[in-house]
């Protein structure tokens, strides 16, 4: 259901004011303002879906527009460039951060307004959705004194969430924590905040060779980019420095041909490497209204599989006021790798490709689609949003060909399942409550909630 306004009363301020305020409130993402040739259409980004929210008449788009650019510091004169703007003020007793960029298009301009939310970062690293094993990984892992951690995923997978909650625990008032950041995305108290400017030069290679004089215990890099950046941050990690930062790869194996590309000397690497946190978003299943399915043949091959269990029910989606279509808020899914001294000696000596998966996915790793299973069981998420999000021969050594051949058939029998068992669903859901428990006893989380990004 569009969103409507009354234009010919409601001032321009006061539209864009509403829009903004009530996308945050729905727990929106992003803000899309397309231009189009009759109008304007409106759009935000829920728990990563794009659902349209309203329509502006052409009369009103240039003004609309305007108001954005002059609220976020951009140049209203200009529009055959791209600009960036920042937006940090308080409307009706909330506080909104927003990243603004406007990009020339055929019918205009494109504005996208990233809503900035920083609530799960302040909770702190056990309410991320970390199992209890990849949480005392996570707890070994930012307790050593030198090294480089990486936190891995595409964009918008709660990456910043992760290395900022990183940094609130490690925050103490004998550490010396520089961040290097472009934007700064978030103000800590007690931490150096530098924020990178390339027009002048200040990049991120240029603040780190400075950053390094600065006598610091840890340095967090907003993003290694380029070949200079990753070969300063791995030579800061082995000269008694602890290094974090973020790398757009899938996997832990990726992330270290990724470093090699950038040409990052193995023995470096090997010696300075600590740990790998590579994560994806699943949408979270709305806990009023998910209800029991059985599970068809491929759905029990696989969990059979990866997690050796026998499983006859998993969650799936119904709706509800709270949540409208089976989902509410995001949950992370996640792939924890701690460098043992097998794995080093395997980057130093250049093992083959084939070799070294072996050894990262032999080693005491939970892979992004063993995670994803135990938390489809927990009824967290659901089967069909899994199998968006995660490459199969990725996560399983190579050995899940077998099992990606009726994928689509598959999802279809998810489906028709769905569409009649509605009967049976009334007795599944009887036994939610045994099953919850049995799951509860099998598989042990840290709490999770909603990631909303």
């Amino acid at each position: 259901m569009l969103k409507t306004f009354d234009f010919e009363k409601l001032p321009i301020v006061e539209v864009v004011n509403e829009i903004v305020l009530d996308s945050s409130k729905r727990g929106a993402s992003d803000i899309h303002f397309d231009p189009m040739a009759e109008s304007m259409k409106v759009r935000i980004r829920v728990d990563g879906e794009l659902i349209d929210y309203a329509v502006i008449p052409n009369t009103l788009k240039k003004n609309l527009i305007t108001r954005i650019k002059i609220i976020s510091g951009m140049n209203i004169t200009e529009v055959r460039l791209p600009q960036d703007g920042a937006i940090k003020k308080t409307l009706k007793d909330t506080n909104l951060d927003l990243r603004v960029s406007c990009l020339p298009v055929s019918n205009g301009e494109k504005i996208v307004i990233r809503i900035l939310d920083y609530s799960m970062s302040l909770k702190g690293l056990e309410h991320l959705g970390f199992s209890e094993s990849h949480y005392k990984k996570m707890v070994k892992m930012i307790g050593v004194p030198s090294g480089i951690i990486l936190v891995t995923g595409a964009t918008g997978s709660g990456k910043s969430t992760t290395v900022y909650s990183i940094l609130q625990r490690l925050n103490k008032e004998e550490t010396n924590i520089v961040t290097v950041e472009d934007p700064i995305e978030m103000d800590i108290k007690g931490i150096n905040q530098v924020q990178v400017n390339s027009e002048i030069g200040l990049d991120f290679a240029h603040v780190l060779r400075s950053v390094l004089r600065q006598d610091p215990d840890i340095i967090m890099i907003g993003e290694i980019r380029d070949n200079e950046t990753s070969r300063i941050a791995v030579r800061a990690s082995i000269t008694g420095h602890l290094v974090l930062s973020t790398l757009h790869t899938n996997n832990s194996l990726n992330t270290i041909e990724r470093l090699l590309d950038m040409d990052v000397e193995r023995y470096l690497l090997s010696s300075a490497l600590e740990g790998i946190v590579s994560q994806k978003l699943a949408r979270k299943l709305c806990e009023s209204c998910r209800k029991l399915r059985p599970v068809n043949q491929y759905e029990k091959n696989l969990f059979k599989k990866v997690l050796n269990v026998d499983v006859t029910k998993t969650y799936t989606t119904d709706s509800c006021e709270d949540c409208g279509n089976g989902y509410k808020g995001r949950i992370a899914i996640h792939e924890v790798l701690l460098i043992n001294q097998e794995i080093r000696d395997a980057i130093s000596d250049n093992v083959r490709k084939d070799e070294l998966r072996k050894l990262v996915y032999k080693s005491d790793v939970n892979t992004l689609l063993q995670d994803g299973l135990e938390k489809v069981l927990k009824g967290y998420t659901t089967f069909e949003e899994l199998i968006k999000l995660i490459e199969l021969d990725d996560d399983m050594d190579g050995n899940t060909r077998e099992y990606k051949y009726d994928l689509d058939n598959a999802l279809t029998d998810v489906a028709i399942a769905k569409k009649n068992n509605s009967t049976e669903n009334e007795t599944i859901v009887n036994e939610y409550n045994t099953a919850e428990q049995k799951s509860e006893e099998n598989i042990p989380l840290t709490k999770i909630e909603s990631l909303d990004l």
